[in-house]
C-alpha cells in the first residue's frame, strides 16, 4: 500500500464497540483473570501489564509507525530526546565509541557530551561521508549517528553508502529521521539504516501541541554481533536466540520504558496517531511553499546565503533528490550578522519559536537559542552563524508568506 493509505488505515485496532478510530486507554495497570495468566504475561512480555511498558493506544501508534517507515518494530517514548538516548543506551557499554556527524542538533550534542560521556562512551565527530567515517572507524566503534537532514546545516548524507559501510564493519547505523517527517519525506530503514530515532513532536504531531518520540529498527543479523544480545538475561535467555532481530527493540523497551520510565502518555499517543493521518498532505504542501520561498528569495540583496535542499545547485541537492520525497519544509537564510537577524525577526509578522513541523511557520535564531550552549567553534562547525535564521514553513498561503518575508527584509 502507498504511504497515504497506510497513514489512515495502519494500526487501527479491532474495537468491541465498533469504534471508528483509536480509543484512549487511560489506565495505569491491566488486570489478570487468573494467577497463571498474570504469570504468563510477566514471563513472555505478551499482553499488557502496566502502562509504563506499553498500552493499547501506544501500541496502535507503534503499528502505524512500523507501516509508514518500513520497520520490523517500533517503540514510542515521551520525546525525541528520550528516543535518542534509549536507542543508543541499548547498543552501548562503557568503553564503546560513537562516530557522530558534525553539525548535529544542539541538544543531541548535549546528550552525547553530558550524558553518554560521563557514562564512559566516547563520541567523536566526523564529516558524515563514507570516506571520513571509514577513516575514523576504530575497534571500539559500535554506532554511526547521522541525521537525515542536518539541523540546521541542511546537508543530506549518503545513507545507502553509510549503511553499506556500517553493515560491512559490524556497527549500527543510527539515523535521526526527525526531518524525515515520520517517513513522509524520508525512510532511512529502506536504504539500509539499522535504527531510526525521531521526534514525533514535529511533523507527526503537526500542531506543536504534544511531545513524543520513537525508535524503529529493521530486520537485521547485525545485533547478533553485539555482546549484550549474546549473554543470558535475567530470565536465563540469550536475547538473540530467543527473539532474533527483535532483541534490540525489546531491550529499548525494557531500558527506556520499563526501567527508566520515559513513557509516552496514551493521550499523546492518540494525538500523534491522528496527526500521522495527514502528515503526507501537510509535508507536500509545506515543501511546495518552501520551494516557492527559496526560489523567490535566492539572490535577494539582503540575503547573504540561502540554503534549501530542493534547489539545483544547493550542496544537498544530489542526495536530496535520491533520499527525500521533495526538498522538504525547511530553509535557512543567512543575513550576514546577528544585528541583521535581529532586525529581520523583529519585523516579520510570523511566530518565533524553537520548534519544527508546525502547521504555522516558525522562525528561530539558532546562534542564540537551539545551539547557544555550544562553543562558538562548534556552532560554526555545525553550520550555525550569527546571521542564520531557520525557517520551518507552515500551511499559510505562499503569497502571504512571501510578502511578509520581503517586508521584513526591507528593514534589514
Amino acid at each position: 500500500m502507498e504511504y497515504e493509505t497506510q497513514a489512515v488505515l495502519a494500526g487501527l485496532p479491532e474495537d468491541p464497540y465498533g469504534a471508528v478510530g483509536l480509543p484512549i486507554y487511560a489506565v495505569a495497570a491491566y488486570g489478570f483473570r487468573t494467577l497463571e495468566e498474570g504469570a504468563a504475561r510477566f514471563a513472555t512480555g505478551e499482553g499488557y501489564v502496566y502502562a509504563r511498558q506499553k498500552d493499547p493506544t501506544g501500541k496502535a501508534l507503534e503499528e502505524r509507525l512500523k507501516a509508514l517507515e518500513g520497520a520490523l518494530e517500533a517503540v514510542v517514548l515521551a520525546s525525541g530526546q528520550a528516543a535518542t538516548f534509549a536507542a543508543l543506551f541499548a547498543l552501548l557499554s562503557p568503553g564503546d565509541e560513537v562516530l557522530a556527524a558534525k553539525g548535529l542538533f544542539g541538544q543531541t550534542i548535549g546528550l552525547f557530551q553530558q550524558v553518554l560521556g560521563p557514562m564512559g562512551v566516547r563520541v567523536r565527530y566526523v564529516d558524515p561521508t563514507p570516506e571520513a567515517v571509514r577513516a575514523a572507524l576504530s575497534p571500539a566503534t559500535r554506532a554511526i549517528f547521522v541525521e537525515t537532514v542536518a539541523n540546521p546545516a541542511l546537508l543530506v548524507p549518503d545513507l545507502e553508502a553509510l549503511a553499506a559501510l556500517a553493515e560491512a564493519e559490524g556497527v549500527a547505523l543510527v539515523v535521526d529521521n526527525t526531518f524525515g517527517a515520520a517517513g513522509a519525506l524520508a525512510q532511512p530503514l529502506r536504504w539500509g539504516a539499522h535504527v531510526v530515532v525521531e521526534s514525533l513532536t514535529k511533523w507527526a504531531s503537526g500542531h506543536g501541541s504534544v511531545l513524543g518520540g520513537a525508535v524503529l529498527s529493521r530486520a537485521t543479523e547485525l545485533f547478533a554481533r553485539f555482546p549484550q544480545f549474546q549473554q543470558k538475561d535475567l530470565r536465563g535467555q540469550v536475547p538473540w536466540e530467543a527473539l532474533g532481530p527483535r532483541c534490540y527493540p525489546e531491550r529499548v523497551r525494557t531500558l527506556g520504558l520499563s526501567l527508566m520510565g520515559m513513557a509516552l502518555s496514551p493521550f499523546h499517543a492518540y494525538l500523534l496517531f491522528q496527526g500521522l493521518e495527514t502528515v503526507a498532505l501537510r509535508v507536500a504542501r509545506m515543501s511546495a511553499t518552501a520551494l516557492r520561498l527559496a526560489e523567490a528569495l535566492l539572490g535577494h540583496p539582503k540575503v547573504k546565503a540561502l540554503r534549501y535542499p530542493g534547489l539545483p545547485g544547493d550542496p544537498a541537492y544530489g542526495n536530496a533528490q535520491k533520499y527525500l520525497a521533495s526538498g522538504g519544509p525547511i530553509l535557512t537564510l543567512d543575513l550576514g550578522s546577528q544585528e541583521a537577524a535581529s532586525r529581520f525577526l523583529g519585523a516579520i509578522r510570523l511566530l518565533k519559536a524553537p520548534n519544527l513541523g508546525d502547521a504555522r511557520t516558525l522562525l528561530v535564531h539558532p546562534w542564540t537559542t537551539t545551539h547557544s550552549r555550544l562553543k562558538e567553534e562548534a556552532r560554526l562547525e555545525a553550520g550555525v552563524t550569527p546571521g542564520l535564521v531557520r525557517v520551518s514553513v507552515g500551511l499559510e498561503a505562499p503569497e502571504d508568506l512571501l510578502a511578509w518575508f520581503q517586508e521584513a527584509l526591507a528593514v534589514v
